[in-house]
């Protein structure tokens, strides 16, 4: 039998990761479709706004990550118990997804000189004011992201995680005590270690 659920995205860990690691936490069956480059521009108009990834249910699709990140946190247990909570989880979500966006923005600038502008004021300003930010924020809710336990946004932060390494160089979190200690938890769950250790190989 199939598996209920099919998430599709190219071939990377990228913004279909959070919900992969969702998935396996939570122990649900899913298909991972991979698409390659080429193949992408024969199945952009199958797709409900011409981007990935999408998740499919019941011969149903959505996109936007984060929405579908929001709802396997809730379908696995990792949201808030009130609305309060779950606005909580939301912000720091959308105050990470800013970081990676102001990264992004660097990495697609074709002006070499203004990119290199961009990634010094990003490295010295940019990054460390977010992170510090996060950093005491992960002090004051006992080793986590919000309401003091294990949420989705722990696992979107550690998922995401990667870019500010790959950005900045360096193992960014050697700097950020509490935010290293928490991507190591995360990594550290049973479900995700074995996907970390079994999932494909990629570039991104």
């Amino acid at each position: 039998m199939a598996p209920a659920y099919k998430l599709t995205y190219f071939n990377g860990r990228g913004l279909a990761e959070t919900s992969r690691y969702l998935l396996k936490y939570g122990g649900i069956d899913f298909e991972d479709v991979r698409v390659e480059h080429a193949d992408w521009p024969q199945l952009k108009d199958k797709t409900p706004f011409g981007q990935l990834p999408v998740l499919e249910h019941n011969g149903k699709k959505a996109g936007q990550s984060i929405a579908v990140a929001r709802y396997l946190g809730k379908l696995v247990k990792l949201a808030g118990k009130d609305d309060w909570e779950n606005l909580e989880i939301d912000a720091v979500v959308d105050t990470i997804n800013d970081l990676r966006l102001k990264i992004m923005v660097i990495r697609f600038e074709k002006d070499e000189e203004k990119k290199k502008a961009m990634t010094e004021t990003a490295l010295k300003e940019t990054v460390p004011y977010y992170l510090t930010r996060l950093e005491a924020i992960v002090q004051k809710n006992k080793g986590y992201l919000a309401l003091g336990k294990l949420t989705w946004a722990d696992l979107y932060f550690v998922s995401m995680s990667p870019t500010f390494d790959t950005f900045t160089g360096e193992d960014v979190f050697a700097k950020y005590p509490n935010l290293k200690a928490l991507r190591d938890k995360v990594d550290a769950l049973p479900a995700i270690k074995k996907w970390i250790e079994e999932r494909p190989k990629s570039e991104f």
